[in-house]
Protein backbone atom coordinates (compact mmCIF):
# COMPACT_ATOMS: atom_id res chain seq x y z
CA UNK A 1 0.00 0.00 0.00
CA UNK A 2 1.24 3.57 -1.24
CA UNK A 3 1.24 5.97 1.56
CA UNK A 4 -1.24 8.78 0.35
CA UNK A 5 -1.60 12.51 1.42
CA UNK A 6 -4.04 13.60 4.30
CA UNK A 7 -4.20 9.54 4.74
CA UNK A 8 -2.61 7.06 8.07
CA UNK A 9 0.82 5.61 6.79
CA UNK A 10 0.25 1.75 6.40
CA UNK A 11 1.94 -0.34 8.99
CA UNK A 12 5.38 -1.47 8.89
CA UNK A 13 8.67 -1.92 10.72
CA UNK A 14 12.24 -0.68 10.27
CA UNK A 15 15.25 -0.84 11.42
CA UNK A 16 17.72 2.02 12.30
CA UNK A 17 20.94 3.35 13.85
CA UNK A 18 21.32 2.72 18.04
CA UNK A 19 18.77 0.08 17.62
CA UNK A 20 15.95 1.52 16.98
CA UNK A 21 13.12 -0.18 15.39
CA UNK A 22 10.84 2.40 13.68
CA UNK A 23 6.94 1.95 13.49
CA UNK A 24 4.09 4.42 12.22
CA UNK A 25 2.76 4.34 16.10
CA UNK A 26 6.10 5.10 17.12
CA UNK A 27 6.69 8.47 17.67
CA UNK A 28 2.50 9.32 18.06
CA UNK A 29 2.58 12.42 19.91
CA UNK A 30 5.00 14.03 17.18
CA UNK A 31 5.58 14.64 13.76
CA UNK A 32 7.55 12.91 11.55
CA UNK A 33 9.92 13.89 9.09
CA UNK A 34 11.30 10.88 6.77
CA UNK A 35 13.73 12.03 4.49
CA UNK A 36 14.81 9.40 1.60
CA UNK A 37 18.52 9.92 -0.08
CA UNK A 38 20.36 8.27 -2.47
CA UNK A 39 23.48 7.09 -0.43
CA UNK A 40 25.69 7.72 2.46
CA UNK A 41 28.82 9.59 2.04
CA UNK A 42 27.86 11.07 -1.15
CA UNK A 43 28.11 14.29 -1.51
CA UNK A 44 24.78 15.96 -1.94
CA UNK A 45 23.66 13.00 0.69
CA UNK A 46 26.48 14.29 3.01
CA UNK A 47 24.88 17.80 3.03
CA UNK A 48 21.73 17.34 3.14
CA UNK A 49 22.18 15.24 5.94
CA UNK A 50 24.40 18.67 7.37
CA UNK A 51 21.69 20.44 6.86
CA UNK A 52 19.28 17.92 8.82
CA UNK A 53 21.63 17.94 11.55
CA UNK A 54 22.04 22.09 11.77
CA UNK A 55 18.14 22.87 12.15
CA UNK A 56 17.62 19.31 14.69
CA UNK A 57 16.97 21.92 17.35
CA UNK A 58 14.16 23.80 15.49
CA UNK A 59 12.61 20.71 14.54
CA UNK A 60 12.39 19.80 17.79
CA UNK A 61 10.90 22.86 18.91
CA UNK A 62 8.19 22.36 16.44
CA UNK A 63 7.53 19.04 18.01
CA UNK A 64 9.23 16.57 14.73
CA UNK A 65 11.31 13.93 14.86
CA UNK A 66 13.62 13.18 11.95
CA UNK A 67 14.72 9.73 10.17
CA UNK A 68 17.01 9.63 7.27
CA UNK A 69 16.49 6.66 5.14
CA UNK A 70 18.33 4.86 2.21
CA UNK A 71 19.60 1.63 0.78
CA UNK A 72 22.35 1.69 3.00
CA UNK A 73 22.83 -1.19 5.59
CA UNK A 74 23.32 -0.23 9.40
CA UNK A 75 26.80 -0.34 9.65
CA UNK A 76 27.65 2.44 6.91
CA UNK A 77 24.69 3.97 8.54
CA UNK A 78 26.40 3.99 12.03
CA UNK A 79 29.82 5.55 10.48
CA UNK A 80 27.95 8.17 8.69
CA UNK A 81 26.03 9.33 11.44
CA UNK A 82 29.05 9.59 13.74
CA UNK A 83 31.13 11.05 11.06
CA UNK A 84 28.37 13.61 10.61
CA UNK A 85 27.34 13.79 14.19
CA UNK A 86 23.81 13.60 13.49
CA UNK A 87 21.42 14.03 16.13
CA UNK A 88 18.89 11.53 14.46
CA UNK A 89 18.30 8.52 13.47
CA UNK A 90 18.77 6.20 9.65
CA UNK A 91 16.73 3.82 8.46
CA UNK A 92 18.73 0.89 7.24
CA UNK A 93 16.22 0.28 3.77
CA UNK A 94 18.53 -2.70 2.46
CA UNK A 95 15.48 -4.55 0.87
CA UNK A 96 13.89 -1.48 -0.39
CA UNK A 97 10.99 -2.01 1.37
CA UNK A 98 10.17 1.39 2.43
CA UNK A 99 11.85 2.74 -0.48
CA UNK A 100 9.15 1.08 -3.09
CA UNK A 101 6.30 1.81 -0.42
CA UNK A 102 7.23 5.48 -0.83
CA UNK A 103 7.76 5.17 -4.39
CA UNK A 104 11.18 6.81 -4.19
CA UNK A 105 13.29 4.05 -6.66
CA UNK A 106 13.14 5.51 -9.79
CA UNK A 107 15.29 4.73 -13.20
CA UNK A 108 18.14 7.06 -13.37
CA UNK A 109 20.88 7.88 -15.81
CA UNK A 110 24.35 7.55 -14.22
CA UNK A 111 27.22 7.64 -16.26
CA UNK A 112 25.63 7.13 -19.70
CA UNK A 113 23.84 3.74 -18.01
CA UNK A 114 20.52 3.19 -17.00
CA UNK A 115 20.55 2.41 -12.92
CA UNK A 116 17.13 2.08 -10.67
CA UNK A 117 18.39 4.72 -7.73
CA UNK A 118 17.03 6.62 -4.82
CA UNK A 119 14.73 9.60 -5.69
CA UNK A 120 15.96 12.54 -3.42
CA UNK A 121 12.05 13.00 -1.69
CA UNK A 122 11.08 13.63 2.20
CA UNK A 123 7.68 12.78 3.96
CA UNK A 124 5.82 14.69 6.58
CA UNK A 125 3.49 12.91 8.82
CA UNK A 126 1.63 14.74 11.53
CA UNK A 127 1.43 13.85 14.75
CA UNK A 128 -1.40 11.31 14.79
CA UNK A 129 0.49 9.74 11.70
CA UNK A 130 -1.33 11.09 8.87
CA UNK A 131 0.87 12.00 5.74
CA UNK A 132 0.65 15.71 5.27
CA UNK A 133 3.76 16.97 2.89
CA UNK A 134 5.74 15.18 0.67
CA UNK A 135 8.47 16.40 -1.74
CA UNK A 136 9.62 14.25 -4.51
CA UNK A 137 13.16 14.83 -6.59
CA UNK A 138 14.04 17.84 -4.53
CA UNK A 139 17.01 20.07 -4.53
CA UNK A 140 18.74 20.40 -1.50
CA UNK A 141 19.50 23.78 -1.49
CA UNK A 142 16.47 25.53 0.43
CA UNK A 143 14.69 22.20 0.89
CA UNK A 144 15.24 21.94 4.98
CA UNK A 145 13.97 25.23 5.48
CA UNK A 146 11.11 24.28 3.74
CA UNK A 147 10.26 21.08 5.56
CA UNK A 148 10.60 23.26 8.99
CA UNK A 149 8.37 25.93 7.70
CA UNK A 150 5.68 22.92 7.31
CA UNK A 151 6.63 21.30 10.55
CA UNK A 152 5.97 24.78 12.06
CA UNK A 153 2.56 25.12 9.92
CA UNK A 154 1.43 21.66 11.12
CA UNK A 155 2.32 22.54 14.96
CA UNK A 156 -0.01 26.28 14.37
CA UNK A 157 -3.32 23.96 12.91
CA UNK A 158 -3.26 21.44 15.38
Amino acid sequence: MTPALNKALPDFEAAATGGVKFTPHSHLGHAVVLYFYPKDNTPGCTTEAMQFRDHHKDFLKAGAVVFGVSRDNLASHEKFKGNLELPFELIADTEEKLCHMFGVVKNKIMYGKKVKGIERSTFLMDATGVMRAEWRGIKVAGHVEEVLKAVKALKKSA
